[in-house]
């Protein structure tokens, strides 16, 4: 049997292991097939496969809320996060005005540093709206998710709930987990670096093609109607009173805030296995701050039911379960590794075999259904899925 190669970037990980002391981790996740390439480089030609279709986060939440039951009082809402987008929202047209008529140049500048920031902070604004975790009222919530996708020119914030549910609840289910690239997607890119840049690049248009994939959801409803609506009514006011060179800032911003820059290597760090048997990772870096702790991700998918500002006192309540998690610490970092190390390809990806009798319709939060089913009370919990149109 041939040795397995390492790169440069795991002999450095191996490195850092063999200095820190031996922590024994309480709770232990499933276990994956193991990601490697061949002593001749050849690339992966598939997905990483689970052990089994158990749910690796549901296990987990459940773990925890049994060792620490008074986790169960951070689930909520935080209205505050609505003028966090309302702020957001003005900043990114007072920003757009300023640079209408400024050469191309300063427009991409600024759209690469400030632009690209406010707009991932919208994204994670939306996200959060998606779980009902700023209003009880879904319309509220419906509502406010279309405010913060104003400034990325494309409207997406409902169609984006809607798929994003599902990856929630079917995450790894390769026909209902939109965040999953195709096959033929991951074979074309492969591991070369150049090939992996041009993906990351083009992710925004890369990711509005997964959706075709999962033909069980049925998304089209009023919301996405409305939606497009007000997309097209913002844009086209932005084109003729702001001026052209203002549409294109807040097109820019909206393109560098997924796509080939530091902040948009969040999509990359989350779900990528840079660690084996880890189809989840988190990131502590200082982009916390500015990304309303999207990076808090292990902490997300256990609790999704659990607003931004109060993830972090979820690591702190459960350290035995999530310190023993290999994380990430900076973007940039993630960025690096994701495109030169031959080991990291759109193949490393976990994926699992759909649940018996589940339902693409499904769009509830095991955390909530865990707390009623052990009859816990749950403070100000977030509203009840709305059927699938």
């Amino acid at each position: 049997m041939g040795r397995i190669r390492c790169s440069p970037f795991s002999k450095t990980l191996d490195r850092i292991k063999t200095a820190l002391p031996k922590r024994q981790p309480t709770y232990s996740p499933p276990s994956v097939e193991p990601l490697s390439i061949s002593d001749h480089g050849e690339e992966r030609s598939e997905f990483l496969h689970a052990a089994s279709a158990d749910h690796p986060h549901r296990n987990r939440a459940q773990w925890i809320l049994k060792e620490h039951p008074e986790i169960r009082r951070q689930i909520g809402t935080n209205a505050v996060t609505f003028w966090i987008i309302l702020g957001i929202v003005l900043l990114q047209v007072v920003l757009a005005a300023s640079v209408a008529h400024a050469p191309w140049w300063v427009i991409l500048l600024v759209a690469a540093l400030p632009g690209a920031t406010a707009n991932h902070a919208l994204w994670v604004a939306i996200h959060e709206c998606t779980h009902n975790l700023v209003f009880r009222s879904r319309a509220g919530n419906h509502l406010s998710g279309m405010l913060a996708n104003l400034p990325h020119v494309v409207p997406s914030s409902v169609l984006f709930g809607r798929y994003h549910s599902r990856h929630h609840t079917f995450l790894g289910v390769y026909e209902l987990d939109a965040d999953l690239p195709y096959r033929w997607e991951a074979r074309i890119v492969g591991n070369s670096p150049w090939r992996k840049a041009i993906w990351l690049f083009f992710t925004p248009i890369m990711q509005s093609l997964r959706p075709a994939r999962l033909r069980e959801i049925h998304p089209i409803d009023r919301w996405v109607v409305i939606n497009f609506a007000a997309q097209i009514a913002f844009n086209v006011g932005v084109w003729f009173l702001l001026g052209p060179g203002a549409f294109w800032y807040l097109f820019a911003s909206f393109f560098m805030s997924i796509g080939l820059h530091p902040l948009g290597a969040r999509w990359v760090q989350e779900h990528y296995v840079f660690f084996p048997g880890q189809s989840t990772s988190s990131y502590y870096g200082i982009a916390n701050r500015v990304a309303l702790n999207i990076g808090y991700h292990n902490e997300h998918h256990d609790f999704p039911s659990v607003p931004w500002n109060r993830l972090p006192r979820l690591r702190k309540a459960a350290p035995e379960a999530y310190d023993s998690l290999s994380s990430h610490r900076s973007y940039t970092r993630v960025l690096l590794q994701f495109l030169f190390d031959p080991e990291i390809s759109l193949f490393s990806r976990t994926v699992r075999p759909r649940p018996g009798q589940a339902r693409a319709d499904d769009e509830t939060n095991h955390d909530v259904q865990l707390i009623e089913a052990a009859g816990a009370e749950i403070s100000a919990p977030p509203v009840a899925p709305a059927p699938t149109y």
